[in-house]
C-alpha cells in the first residue's frame, strides 16, 4: 500500500506553534501500542492504557475498526475527539495512521500521539511539536506516514531505575513490580495532559505537564 503524505503540498517550516493549536477540527488521539492480551501488561502499552482511561472518563467506546485500527469518538476539551488504538504491531503503526490519513479523516494537526519513551525516567512525562523519532519504532513508522515529524505527542517516560541488559526486552516483559504502584498515577497524569492539549493547546500543556521523574534534575534527550 502507498502511502500519500498529509498535505505534501503545503510548505513546512520548523516553527508552526500556530498551527498545532486548538482549533475546531476533531482531535485525534493515538494511543501507541502492541494489539493483543500478551502485550496488555507491558511499557510498550503504556499509550493503549492512556486511550482506556480517557474512554473510561469520558463513556468513549473504543469499538469501532476503520483500517488497521479501532477507533471511539467522543467529546471532551470542548472538541470532538477520536481515540485511537492502532492494531497494527508497534513497528507498523504507520499503516494504521496512514489507513486514516486516505480515508481522509485526519491531517497532521489533528494528531496527538501518546507513546512509551525509554529516554525518560519512570514517573516523567514531556510533550513536544515536533522532533525525531528518538530510536522508537513507532514514531518513526508515524514519520514516514505523515510526511512529517511536527505533530504533537506526549512521551511517557517509562526508563527503570537501573541499566537494562536488553531494552527490547525489557519494553515487552510486564511491568516491573517496584512499578506498578504509580502506573495509575502516571497513566493519570497522561491522560490529564492529553485533555489539556485538547481544550488549551500544547503550549499551555507543556508548560503545566512537562514533568521529570522525582529526584531527576536532567532528563535525556
Amino acid at each position: 500500500m502507498s502511502v500519500v503524505p498529509i498535505e505534501a503540498a503545503t510548505p513546512l517550516v520548523e516553527s508552526e506553534d500556530e498551527d498545532l493549536e486548538p482549533s475546531g477540527r476533531t482531535a485525534w488521539i493515538i494511543g501507541l501500542g502492541n494489539p493483543g492480551l500478551r502485550y496488555e501488561q507491558t511499557p510498550h502499552n503504556i499509550g493503549f492504557r492512556v486511550i482506556d482511561e480517557l474512554a473510561r472518563r469520558h463513556g468513549i467506546r473504543v469499538t469501532m475498526r476503520e483500517g488497521a485500527a479501532i477507533t471511539g469518538s467522543g467529546h471532551f476539551g470542548g472538541r470532538e475527539v477520536m481515540l485511537v488504538k492502532p492494531q497494527t504491531f508497534m513497528n507498523d503503526t504507520g499503516r494504521a495512521v496512514a489507513s486514516l490519513m486516505q480515508a481522509g479523516r485526519l491531517g497532521r494537526k489533528d494528531l496527538i500521539i501518546v507513546h512509551d519513551e525509554l529516554d525518560l525516567p519512570w514517573t516523567g512525562l514531556k510533550i513536544r511539536k515536533k522532533g525525531s523519532s528518538a530510536g522508537h519504532n513507532g514514531i518513526r513508522s508515524v514519520i514516514a506516514a505523515v510526511g512529517t515529524p511536527l505533530f504533537t505527542r506526549v512521551r511517557v517516560g517509562i526508563r527503570p531505575d537501573h541499566d537494562l541488559a536488553d531494552a527490547a526486552v525489557y519494553v515487552l516483559a510486564p511491568w516491573e513490580r517496584e512499578m506498578r504502584d504509580a502506573l495509575d498515577e502516571v497513566t493519570g497524569y497522561a491522560a490529564d495532559a492529553v485533555e489539556c492539549i485538547v481544550a488549551e493547546g500544547a503550549n499551555k500543556a507543556m508548560a503545566r505537564f512537562n514533568r521529570r521523574a522525582q529526584g531527576i534534575r536532567e532528563e535525556e534527550e
